[in-house]
């Protein structure tokens, strides 16, 4: 009875060892099984698709050198025609969007290939399940950007097509300036992709053939557009073209602090005239133009006795050009308001890269760094001030551990505002609103923008830089005001911030404890 009774129970144990032996073998078959369904997949897709997808990206990048080329060319010379200019603006559009596109399958296949090995050497401890679901995924982005890779060629290619009349009449308009041999030395130094703005507020200037109400009415054009979005900039550029300084006896600037006083009527005994741009002699019998450029509103009281003034003061040929943020100003044009918009987010890119890494072709020499610089990219507000600011700090720190400590650090700020605010961090500094930055280098430090200023080419300007202290290790506690950027185009503004650089709370308290007890912390 006993020896029966052992006999069932070895006979048992024996059979839980074998069932538990085949259900961890059915286990690893299964994820074999996947991986090899999975990588069959990508071994296939990548067989019939390799070979198009070269294809597609040489096809590309050909297509992209030769819009360049018209669009440089097209830049640099005064094109007074519309439809030549949207023709332009269209193509370029195009260019930046089909550079956007490529970069973007690039670096995304440089990521897969860096994190292949790491992805194999994992693979086993998956289900099945999870591994063929990631070879469809990845599959199928591969596919979306390969169809994003065929349209952005396809449009590029029509669009170039078509330009082969506009090539030949190009060459009968004149130069604006000699062409640098690098890109990234003219967009550093001058307006980027303004060219249609431009040459519709040139235009408006120069009209003589169409007059509002009679000749006794001042024409007046609004321009309004969010901040930073480059309104002074197109003014200040508009008024350095010699066609307009040609056409005008007298170009007066007034600003914000010129409506403080309350009385506009001051305008008559000239005091405005310290805003005077020096014009030739033989333009003294034509007209003004006053250039009113404002951060704050303009109520239509102060505009009624600023436009009464001008009236009285100028000939009827004189024209008003008027930039701000509200809308409301619209109300008070004679013409159609330009409205002025951000980058796209290809457009911004595109500048980005180009100052970022200069003369460099970052595909073929720095593909990680490029991949680290598009993510970084992709977090920064499209106001060319800032695109500016981080471009050249990468620029002059060609690290790229420290590249990968700004992403970081740029990442954590902008999801903290966005969470909080439900906006990003830089639509707060535009409303002088307390922005809580930080310090990159210095995690028990914390760096409070208050308010933006912007002062002109002749005046003081503070020696530290605002990036210094943000992602430097310059020591500055305290109150104080720190320099943003300092611009190399027309009007030449510096923008100064005034910051606080403030030592968090348990930080101190921690300090303050340990000093306490004779001791103190590095």
């Amino acid at each position: 009875m006993l020896s029966k009774a052992l006999f069932i129970i070895l006979s048992s144990t024996s059979w839980a060892i074998f069932l538990r032996r085949e259900f961890l073998m059915e286990i690893f078959v299964s994820a074999i099984l996947g991986e090899l369904a999975s990588r069959s997949i990508n071994f296939f897709i990548s067989k019939s698709s390799k070979p198009k997808v070269l294809d597609m990206d040489q096809g590309l990048q050909r297509a992209l050198l030769r819009a360049q080329l018209i669009i440089n060319e097209a830049t640099g010379r005064h094109i007074t025609n519309p439809a030549m200019l949207q023709q332009v603006d269209m193509l370029r559009d195009a260019m930046h969007h089909g550079c956007y596109v490529l970069d973007t399958f690039r670096y995304q296949s440089h990521s897969e290939e860096n994190g292949k090995d790491q992805a194999v050497s994992h693979s086993l401890s998956l289900s099945s399940k999870v591994i063929f679901l990631k070879g469809i995924y990845s599959s199928n982005r591969n596919t979306l950007l390969l169809q994003q890779l065929e349209d952005a060629l396809d449009n590029l290619s029509s669009m170039i097509l078509d330009m082969k009349e506009l090539v030949v009449f190009l060459m009968s308009y004149p130069h604006m300036y000699q062409q640098p041999y690098n890109m990234h030395l003219l967009l550093g130094n001058c307006m980027f992709s303004r060219q249609i703005e431009t040459e519709l507020v040139v235009n408006f200037l120069l009209d003589t053939q169409h007059r509002y109400h009679g000749s006794e009415e001042l024409e007046v054009l609004p321009i309004v557009g969010p901040a930073k979005v480059g309104k002074s900039t197109l003014v200040a550029h508009v008024c350095k073209n010699e066609r307009v300084q040609d056409h005008f006896s007298k170009i007066l600037f007034l600003r914000d602090q010129d409506f403080t006083d309350g009385d506009l009527a001051k305008l008559r005994e000239g005091c405005a005239m310290k805003h005077q741009n020096c014009i030739s002699n033989s333009n003294k019998d034509k007209g003004w133009l006053v250039i009113v450029d404002l951060l704050g509103d303009l109520n239509g009281d102060a505009w009624n006795v600023l436009y009464s003034s001008c009236k009285q003061l100028m000939p009827s040929t004189s024209k008003i050009v008027i930039a701000n943020r509200s809308a409301k100003i619209t109300e008070f044009g004679t013409t159609r308001a330009l409205h002025m918009k951000y980058l796209s987010p290809e457009a911004s890119w595109y500048f980005f890269k180009t100052i970022a890494f200069g003369s460099m072709d970052p595909n073929k020499m720095h593909p990680r760094f490029a991949q680290v610089a598009m993510e970084i990219a992709k977090l920064l507000d499209r106001g060319l001030i800032g695109v500016n600011i981080i471009a050249c700090l990468l620029r002059d720190n060609f690290d790229i551990r420290f590249w990968c400590k700004v992403l970081d650090f740029l990442r954590r700020l902008v999801q903290k505002y966005v969470s909080k605010f439900g906006v990003h961090p830089t639509v707060l500094m535009y409303q002088n609103k307390p922005v809580h930055i930080g310090r990159m280098t210095n995690p028990f430090e914390d760096l409070v923008l208050y308010r933006e200023y912007q002062r002109f080419s002749h005046e003081e300007v503070p020696k530290i830089r605002v990036d210094d202290v943000v992602y430097g290790s310059v020591e500055a506690l305290g109150k104080s005001e720190f320099l943003a950027w300092d611009s190399r185009i027309p009007p030449y503004y510096s923008y100064v911030f005034t910051c606080e650089v403030r030592e968090l709370k348990h930080r101190a308290a921690k300090r303050k404890r340990s000093t306490e007890n004779g001791t103190t912390l590095c």
